[in-house]
């Protein structure tokens, strides 16, 4: 009898195992980083968007609605809007906010180029000048 290969065979299996188990680690991790965690990043941002409304800005909604913020509810977490030139009012959830179209000053730390290989063209020109 030849027990030499009943070992080797034995080994393979949790070889086998212990692969498989990396490989799914793996696939998870890849999941992670392509589509969670950019998921709960686009979250946090929509979040600080519309938690920085001021009076003033121009939004526009999920439905399409542009308008301009005319009074922020926080004790009911709404907002209310004019729209038009007929100054038609309308109150609406903070969540139907899609984009702030207002522009505002960014500050120094959000200026910084985002990425590993993204410049801005006006850190370019500061480059080229000194």
């Amino acid at each position: 009898m030849n027990l030499n290969f009943f070992d080797t065979a034995a080994g393979t299996d949790g070889t086998s195992f212990l692969m498989i188990i990396v490989i799914y680690a793996a696939i998870f991790g890849l999941l992670y980083l392509f589509l969670i965690r950019p998921k709960s990043k686009r979250q946090k941002q929509d979040q600080k968007m519309r938690e920085s409304l001021e009076i003033g800005d121009e939004i526009t909604t999920i439905g399409g609605i542009m308008g301009r913020v005319i009074a922020i509810r926080d004790d009911e977490d709404a907002i209310i809007i004019e729209t038009g030139s007929d100054r038609v009012k309308m109150k609406l959830k903070r969540w139907s906010i899609s984009t702030v179209d207002t522009e505002k000053e960014l500050p120094a730390e959000e200026k910084k180029s985002k990425g590993w290989f993204k410049k801005n063209k006006s850190e370019d020109k500061n480059e080229e000048t000194k």
